[in-house]
């Protein structure tokens, strides 16, 4: 099949200069204009990695756009946030948009440690109810955009007799779940489990910086858990959340996309973490690391310019996925589905 490209928008940039808000926004219609991408997504984070907050930043892109799916890559703050008001937020951007949103959640709490502590301190949340939370948090929007007179109790959250209005436009309105559990990090039957979770309970899956063999096994593992649990798999996708930097001067390129991550995220992500995650040089090099996954099961490639020249990355990039289609043996297509 053939690759549905996203566009990740920088949105913790505005707080050092790799872009604005305006910008954002003008990338979006320049996105959907293209006809390259396919969908646009918005990190999220509060504290840990403070940003321009993604369902507002949504809401507005929704208003600016007609055609392309609006995500959140993922929804870190899953975890805090009240599941009665997230859902009746995310009904009415589906309402907004008219059915376009997809809901990229996770467990959040990214690292380190004592960040993602000091993001959950002030809502009361333990790192360790990140999961079940998660859980029983999707169970609730399910029901509550789906059913009339909701009543639940659980371990976090009881209320009776809800009727969540309106609804969302799509549905079901979808739901992925965003996990990369990694080796060494996190036990073998806690990765185990964060991999099943998304068979088991979501319509999708996002990752970032999987290695392509891992990348094939987990999307194999999914899917199995999907079927033996009775889902449907043919409407599931992938995402692979990838960092990209078009430049001719490859190593120009590379050492552009260390300064950028190591101001996105931290100084402290090594050279070699960032080559891992990062596609960068010419079209041709980018396009070929992309491929290795598309090959691999992913059918939605999502890219953020690791750049300060936002305008000059979509650009080339563009160029490089319309010059991709236009090619009658398309270097990104997959026989693989």
């Amino acid at each position: 099949m053939t690759p549905r490209f996203g566009l990740s928008l920088p949105n913790r940039g505005v707080l050092f200069g790799a872009t604005s808000v305006d910008e954002l926004l003008a990338l979006s219609e320049q996105a959907e204009a293209s006809g390259a991408f396919e969908s646009i997504w918005a990190g999220d984070s509060l504290f840990a990695k403070p940003r321009l907050e993604s369902l507002v930043l949504l809401g507005a892109i929704a208003a600016r756009t007609r055609r392309v799916r609006l995500g959140t890559c993922c929804l870190s703050t899953f975890p805090l946030r009240d599941p009665i008001f997230l859902a009746a937020q995310w009904a009415a951007l589906d309402q907004v948009s008219h059915g376009r949103m997809v809901l990229g959640a996770c467990i959040g709490g990214s690292q380190p440690r004592e960040k993602a502590e000091a993001e959950f301190a002030p809502f009361r949340v333990k790192l360790s109810e990140r999961a079940p939370r998660l859980e029983e948090g999707m169970t609730i929007l399910r029901r509550l955009w789906s059913e009339d007179h909701v009543t639940h109790e659980g371990r976090f959250w009881q209320f009776r007799d809800l009727t969540l209005e309106p609804k969302p436009v799509q549905q079901p309105c979808p739901i992925w779940i965003a996990t990369n559990p990694k080796p060494g990090l996190a036990a073998p039957h806690i990765a185990d489990r964060a991999v099943r979770r998304v068979g088991l309970m979501g319509d999708g899956w996002m990752t970032d910086n999987t290695p392509v063999a891992t990348f094939r096994l987990r999307w194999d593992l999914i899917r199995q858990v999907a079927r033996e649990a009775g889902r449907a798999t043919e409407g599931m996708e992938s995402a692979l959340h990838l960092m990209v930097n078009l430049n001719d001067d490859r190593q120009a390129a590379f050492e552009e996309s260390v300064k950028f991550l190591h101001t996105y995220y931290s100084p402290a992500m090594t050279r070699e973490y960032i080559e891992s995650w990062l596609a960068y040089g010419p079209p041709s090099a980018v396009i070929e690391k992309i491929r290795a996954y598309v090959e691999a099961g992913c059918t939605t490639p999502i890219l953020r310019f690791a750049s300060w020249d936002q305008k000059g990355q979509m650009a080339r990039a563009i160029d490089m996925l319309g010059g991709a289609r236009r090619t009658p043996q398309a270097p990104l297509a997959s026989e693989r589905t």
